[in-house]
């Protein structure tokens, strides 16, 4: 390069370097005002006495390793007044007959085995729906079969729903990591639901967000047939998140809460799992708006990594005849650098309750998002399937037409 051409290209990436702190600042402060004012499940004026019928729809794909743990947390709840629809979504493990072991022991396990998914489904938005059609109660609560329940969470829920008067309530649970890989990288992309997901923004009646944890939440059965029930996002890829859109769309009252410490449920089962998760966030944006999925990736690239390789840059290859040019690039590097820690501490810490050790890797975390967005994008304009959940689909049955990164 020549000595000018050095000197530009400092000074364009210092500019760059500085947008990327400004961003970092912004979504620090999201994420601080998140923890910390977000409403907690088992906190609220108590003024409901009724106990109507509640299902808990459970759907269940493969889930030999967890549904005996979730099944037996749901059937400790101290609720006296519900039902557990447990649907075998097609699985070709033990996942049947643990759901008919339980049924066998306990009145409150409805077993039920979904008939094969028809064309034009999501595996998952299918078995729920299989699950409805056999629901008696007055309140729905979905759930998943990696959840795990403390004996008051149905109370505190159905209190909590009906003392204030909504129509949909859904709970933040405490997210379990099971291997080195998704606790690296799982902070990394949180930290984005705090700007546009988080509980303060979907509480907001003012703000059309509207999200929902696929790992808990309940609804009032018929505010559920009114937005259309998982038939109207069969197609969805995050169908829970699409609900909470339509939900918050349609005018209801929806509140989203703290609950890490009434429930967790496993965020993925492997680092394979986490890396078809991310790609299977972009093939469908990507189908959607290609220009829009391509300028994501490279936000998300700028944000979660490039001030690393900038601060190497500039204090590997700086010299006396460019300092002038290094200097704003160094420091504008270490600051935005240093805000991706900060930010990897506090999700890590104040999120996930994760170890702080994990927040020392937010580089590599968000590698490994950036790349596995890039691959989704890869993957996107490929006729191949995509592997989710012990099912393929083809890129173009993927859909995401109500969420956005």
């Amino acid at each position: 390069m020549s000595d000018i051409a050095v000197d530009v290209f400092n000074y364009v990436f210092t500019a760059i370097l500085i947008g990327v702190f400004l961003a970092w600042i912004s979504l620090i402060f999201s994420m601080y005002k998140s923890f910390t004012r977000t409403p907690y499940l088992d906190k609220f004026n108590n003024s409901s006495k009724q106990t109507p019928k509640v299902s808990i729809i459970l759907p269940a794909r493969n889930e030999e390793k967890f549904i005996g743990k979730c099944l037996e947390s749901f059937i400790q709840q101290d609720y006296e007044n519900y039902e557990i629809m447990a649907v075998d979504d097609s699985s070709d493990d033990r996942t049947w007959q643990i759901i008919e072991k339980y049924a066998a022991s306990s009145e409150k396990v409805v077993p039920i085995k979904a008939k094969p998914k028809p064309d034009g489904w999501m595996g998952k938005n299918w078995a729920c729906m299989e699950g409805f059609n056999r629901a008696s109660g007055d309140l729905l609560l979905f759930t998943d079969a990696d959840t795990r329940y403390s004996e008051k969470v149905i109370s505190f829920a159905v209190t909590h729903l009906l003392s204030e008067k909504l129509d949909v309530l859904t709970v933040i649970p405490r997210l379990l990591c099971l291997d080195n890989i998704t606790k690296i990288t799982l902070p990394m992309l949180s930290t984005f639901l705090h700007s546009r997901y988080s509980a303060l923004n979907v509480n907001n009646p003012k703000k059309g967000i509207g999200y929902f944890f696929g790992s808990f939440f309940i609804i009032k059965k018929e505010i559920y047939q009114k937005i259309g029930t998982h038939e109207k996002v069969k197609h969805e890829i995050v169908e829970d998140g699409a609900l909470g859109k339509i939900t918050k769309e349609s005018g209801f009252l929806l509140k989203m809460v703290r609950g890490e410490h009434l429930l967790d449920a496993v965020y993925s089962r492997s680092p394979q799992e986490m890396w078809n998760g991310l790609q299977r966030l972009m093939v469908p944006l990507y189908h959607q708006n290609k220009s829009y999925a391509v300028g994501v990736f490279f936000a998300v690239l700028f944000i979660l990594f490039i001030p690393i390789p900038f601060l190497i840059y500039s204090l590997v290859f700086v010299s006396p005849n460019h300092y002038t040019s290094f200097l704003p690039l160094l420091i504008s590097a270490i600051f935005s650098t240093s805000t991706i820690f900060i930010a990897a501490f506090m999700e890590t810490k104040m999120g996930l309750n994760l170890k702080s050790v994990f927040a020392l890797f937010a580089p590599i975390g968000g590698l490994i998002v950036s790349c596995g967005f890039l691959f989704g994008i890869i993957q996107a304009n490929k006729s191949s399937a995509v592997s989710w959940r012990g099912r393929k689909y083809t890129v173009k049955e993927f859909s995401q037409n109500y969420l956005r990164l």
